[in-house]
Order: C-alpha cells, then sequence, then structure tokens
C-alpha cells in the first residue's frame, strides 16, 4: 500500500502539468562571477601570475564594457522619456493655445454685436433726442404763435377802446390775472 501511495503521489504532478498545458519554464542561469571581484582562494588551481593578470584584465575590460552599454542603456531611456515629455508638453501647448484662439475669436465676435447694438442704440438715441428737441420746437413755435394772436388781439380790442372812446372794465383785475 506504501508503493501505490507513492505512485500517486508521483503521477499526480504529472498530470496536473498535462491537464493545465503550462510549459515548464527552465530559471535563467546563475550570474557570472567576476574573477577580479572575488579572490580565488582554490590551492588546486595552478595558473601562473601573468595568465591570472590576464584573465583579470579580461574580466574586467568586460566588466567595464558591460558598464558601458548600461550607461549608454539609460542614457537612451532617459532621452526617449524626456523626448516623450516634451512630446506630450508641445501637444498640451498646442491644443491650450487652439483653445485660447477659439475663445479670443468668440469674444472678438462678442465684442462685434455688442458694438453694432451700442451703435444701434446711439443712433436711436440721437433720433429721439432729434424728435424731442422737433416737438420742443413745435410746442415753442404754438405758444409763440398763440402769444402772436393774443397780442393782436389786445392792439385790436385797445384800439376799438380808443376808436370809441370807452375804457376797458376790468383794467386792473387783467393787469393781476396775467
Amino acid at each position: 500500500m506504501g508503493a501505490e501511495a507513492e505512485e500517486t503521489e508521483t503521477e499526480t504532478p504529472q498530470n496536473d502539468v498535462a491537464q493545465h498545458n503550462t510549459p515548464i519554464v527552465p530559471l535563467p542561469p546563475p550570474p557570472i562571477l567576476h574573477s577580479f571581484l572575488y579572490e580565488i582562494s582554490d590551492p588546486s588551481a595552478q595558473k601562473t601570475d601573468a595568465s591570472k593578470d590576464r584573465d583579470v584584465a579580461l574580466a574586467r575590460v568586460e566588466w567595464e564594457k558591460k558598464l558601458a552599454l548600461i550607461k549608454a542603456w539609460e542614457e537612451s531611456e532617459k532621452i526617449k522619456a524626456e523626448n516623450k515629455a516634451y512630446k506630450r508638453l508641445s501637444a498640451i501647448d498646442s491644443w491650450e493655445d487652439g483653445k485660447k484662439a477659439s475663445i479670443e475669436a468668440q469674444l472678438m465676435k462678442i465684442e462685434e454685436k455688442m458694438e453694432k447694438k451700442k451703435a444701434e442704440y446711439v443712433e436711436e438715441m440721437k433720433n429721439k433726442i432729434v424728435g424731442i428737441h422737433k416737438q420742443g420746437e413745435e410746442k415753442k413755435a404754438a405758444i409763440e404763435a398763440e402769444r402772436r394772436e393774443q397780442y393782436l388781439k389786445v392792439e385790436e380790442t385797445a384800439a376799438k377802446y380808443r376808436s370809441s372812446g370807452f375804457t376797458p372794465k376790468n383794467l386792473l383785475l387783467k393787469c393781476f390775472s396775467g
């Protein structure tokens, strides 16, 4: 019974993998250890000093090459990010300028309409002033004509009194009643 349990346990993981169809991804290789960073204390290594120095120098050159590539990649990515940000900022500036121009155009249209209405109202008010002045002149002319009529009547009446020799009855009352 113990052997059968072990077989079912070992079969289950394989069946799970087969059922889920998930590929098995191998782990990445361990990082390469550079000999110039670590001291090799292996007494069995039978390398000469010149050979060790050459290996250390090659490892150092390779390491510097990798650092240079990393630095170049870093600069490239920074420039990409800067260019992307500049492009987006330029797009926003362009959008903002377009919106401002649109609003200013609307403002100009409104100002033109207001100036036109103002001119119309000014013309209307001037016409009213002219009409009022005309009415005032007409009223003044009517009053002046009435005054002349009354003046002529008074002269005619005075002429009658002179020719007949009579004096007016209400002499004092007319002078003060005005």
